[in-house]
């Protein structure tokens, strides 16, 4: 709905309404002129915007978010501002109940050396990095992604060796496990989500990447007390019952989540 407000110059040319009726005439019967305002009238308010307009932008985040406290201590790697959205593109993966217990147990191994892990909330394989998408770049952004990816077909990687590596600003220390088959399907993917990028001038993915899925995560730095225990680590998930623990991610569709909207690109089979 659209309201049109009039102009100062048209408010002090229009005559006061008072109780829904306009002015009498003026006794001398000619037609009706408009009175001087005087000191007592009361000034004529605006309308207020309609709810529509307040909640045209739906990204934009309470300003809680910034508190680091509600977010378990991680720091934005980028300051959230009015129409930037959060980006990054991935295939998800669906754990399964031998994966959490497993995991389960590695953060208590974690934790009898000094470091409190956070299991991750959701757990994916990025082709990208994360990038600051404008509001306005949302529909050509995916529709590029989406006719890169038209031929593309459907395939399984697997992982089984856990790595320790660090955030770009050394903010937060990872345990992640490394991808050790698909390698070449997925740097195939990179070069299509790298073209894109480089449309909306985003930076691109790592050069050699290694290919990995987050377990968990912890505050700050610590590479060197997480290495120190990684073997005993690994262990956890060497030590199954039925032989060494093999993440298998089942790539059938990639996604992008820009803020807190999820697109899905299905490959082919």
């Amino acid at each position: 709905m659209l309201v049109g407000y009039s102009s100062s110059s048209e408010e002090e040319n229009d005559p006061v309404v008072q109780d829904g009726k306009r002015p009498a005439e003026e006794d001398d019967g000619c037609s009706a002129r408009k009175k001087p305002k005087t000191q007592g009238e009361v000034p004529k308010t605006r309308l207020p915007l309609p709810g529509c307009l307040l909640t045209m932008f739906p990204e934009e985040l309470d300003p809680q978010t910034e508190d680091r406290s509600l977010h378990g201590g991680r720091i934005r790697s980028f300051k959230h501002e009015r129409g930037n959205w959060a980006t990054y593109v991935y295939f998800p993966y669906q754990p399964e109940e031998e994966f959490v217990e497993l995991l389960d147990q590695m953060v208590s191994v974690a934790k009898a050396h000094g470091v409190a892990l956070s299991p991750q909330e959701e757990f994916h394989l990025s082709v990208s990095q994360t990038v600051v998408l404008r509001h306005h770049w949302i529909q050509p952004f995916t529709r590029s992604l989406r006719a890169g990816l038209t031929l593309r077909k459907r395939f399984c990687c697997s992982a089984e060796r856990l790595k320790v590596y660090c955030n770009a600003d050394r903010t937060r220390t990872f345990l992640g496990m490394e991808v050790c088959t698909g390698h070449a399907q997925l740097l195939d993917l990179v070069q299509i989500v790298d073209r894109t990028m480089s449309e909306f001038l985003l930076e691109t993915f790592y050069k050699d990447p290694s290919f990995h899925v987050s377990l968990a995560w912890c505050v700050g730095d610590m590479t060197e007390p997480m290495r120190e225990c990684l073997k005993e680590l690994q262990s956890v998930f060497d030590g199954c019952e039925e032989g060494p623990f093999l993440l298998r991610l089942d790539c059938r569709e990639l996604r992008c989540r820009t803020g807190n909207r999820i697109f899905h690109f299905p490959l082919q089979l």
